[in-house]
């Protein structure tokens, strides 16, 4: 369903991939930003970039149920955590790592922003991701 490339000519990326390519008729998911509020609206790991990144990938995993895949289904995310240090970035890294994302592995950025929408908000992670066929009883 879903290919995954990585360039040959390319530097090898860590665990992900360059490129993901999904055949024309497949069903996609394009996901809001998922953001680190638990069901109440309640910042998740206020100053805490781990504990936000892992509810992130928490709410992710709902938003992919409600429409019908997963996280080994994503074909593509954009990571956005507020810093510009490298480490910090790395840390967040290292959660989606340890996700079911790298199922795949998925094509990712990861980028350092200035601010997030929510305030003490500091990742959040957009998706696009295919939606399987529901396999016949």
């Amino acid at each position: 369903m879903i290919q995954r490339a990585t360039a040959a000519a390319l530097f090898p990326p860590p665990s992900y991939s360059h490129a993901s390519v999904v055949e024309a008729g497949t069903r996609l998911a394009f996901l809001a930003g998922a953001v680190p509020l638990d069901a109440d609206g309640r910042l998740v790991g206020e100053g805490d970039p781990v504990l936000q990144a892992q509810q992130v990938i928490a709410n992710l995993r709902v938003q992919l149920q409600t429409v019908g895949s997963d996280l080994a289904h994503v074909a593509a995310t954009d990571v956005y955590v507020v810093s510009s240090d490298p480490a910090v970035l790395s840390t967040v890294w290292e959660v989606v790592e340890a996700s079911e994302l790298i199922a795949g592995p998925h094509a990712s950025t990861l980028v350092g922003v200035a601010c997030l929408g929510y305030t003490g908000q500091l990742v959040e992670i957009t998706a696009i991701a295919v939606v399987p066929e529901e396999v016949a009883a």
